[in-house]
């Protein structure tokens, strides 16, 4: 899923970026709790504090894992649909290829989190999802980056914004059911909305800021490849400019991740904004890659490792070569071996297909 400079190098740094996120997501974050439970250690609970969702307005570190791959998509598309701007390229092959896209990772995202594969139409969750959070942020950006210049995508970008803040401040309320996003899921989702703490239908136009977010990070790094470091630190300057905008505009209308309000995208925005330009100037402009090229394993193959992890436990296989070990280790002590055991096997897994060249893309 990602793409090269338009001087045909890779773009190290997103697939190490995007490795990290990947690495957080699958194995240091469930490795780390289930230890941390383990040992019961004090200082430990200001980590795992940090590797959890905030409970509702506020944001912590594991708040910025989906903002980051949203961000992460809009950022390769400036490489991906370069071809589709050449001429002789039919229209309709780059619409079907953008609804394609958008319809598999939205039906993943129902095999992963809908409950597709229980076979209970009563219990089908229809849009609940990461993956369909992108999907949806995908085609809108698309929409916006296919059809309009520079200064279009910047007003088509704030118009979003502006869509979604209004009738949630005319509203007022931003508590779990009283809020404006909610009552949107309810009508549109009805009982197929899964958790009622998240909101997807209305928060669909901050997806689309999120991902065209990234489209600028990346448009600032295609064109900024033959002054790199200026591009970096164009990066970071706006990420810096980003966050001060959420935490200013949270005064306002607050940050929750739950709700993806408009603070909660520009604040995350800017932070996504920050860490691609850090990957960016270390990767790409210094050229230090040492120590990182195990991160791609993840970042090469990102859809299967998220889909393969969210969906099939391999604890089961860990717990049939390890079971002598459960009345040594105690329930919480042999739960954090499974869970790392688990980690393992998919980065194993990974690596196999990372070796093999095999590299899953939609």
């Amino acid at each position: 899923m990602s793409r090269t400079h338009h001087s045909g190098e890779r773009l190290a740094s997103l697939d190490i970026l995007r490795g990290f996120d990947l690495f957080l997501l699958l194995f240091l974050q469930p490795v780390v709790v289930g230890i941390g439970r383990a040992l019961n250690v004090g200082w430990l609970n200001a980590v795992l504090y940090q590797l959890d969702h905030e409970v509702w307005a506020g944001f912590r570190v594991w708040d910025m894992v989906m903002p980051l791959f949203l961000f992460m998509v809009g950022t390769s598309m400036p490489f991906s649909f370069s071809k589709y701007r050449t001429p002789g390229v039919r229209s309709g092959r780059i619409y079907g290829k953008i609804l394609y896209r958008a319809a598999i990772l939205f039906l993943l995202g129902m095999i992963v989190q809908g409950n597709l594969l229980g076979l209970d139409p009563h219990r089908i969750y229809i849009y609940n999802n990461t993956l369909q959070a992108i999907a949806v942020g995908y085609l809108i950006a698309a929409m916006i980056y296919l059809h309009m210049d520079t200064l279009g995508q910047i007003v088509a970008t704030l118009a979003l914004l502006v869509i979604y803040t209004v009738p949630m401040m005319l509203r007022g309320d931003y508590s779990v059911e009283g809020n404006y996003a909610y009552s949107v899921d309810l009508l549109v989702l009805g009982p197929y909305r899964g958790d009622i703490t998240y909101t997807w239908v209305w928060s669909s136009l901050t997806f689309g800021v999120t991902v065209m977010l990234g489209v600028f990070a990346g448009r600032i790094i295609r064109a900024g490849s033959n002054a790199r470091a200026r591009a970096g630190a164009y990066l970071l300057l706006i990420g810096l400019l980003l966050v001060g905008a959420g935490w200013l505009s949270g005064m306002a209308i607050p940050i929750i991740k739950r709700l993806w309000t408009s603070s909660m995208a520009l604040f995350s925005g800017g932070v996504c904004f920050l860490l691609m330009g850090l990957f960016y100037y270390w990767v790409d402009v210094l050229g230090f890659t040492f120590g990182l090229g195990w991160v791609r394993i993840y970042g090469m193959n990102a859809i299967t490792a998220y889909v393969i992890g969210e969906t099939i436990n391999f604890r089961c296989i860990v717990a049939s070569l390890t079971y002598g070990l459960e009345p040594r280790l105690g329930e919480s002590g042999y739960d954090a071996l499974l869970t790392a055991g688990n980690a393992l096997i998919l980065f194993f897994i990974l690596l196999y297909m990372y070796r093999r060249r095999i590299f899953v893309k939609i």
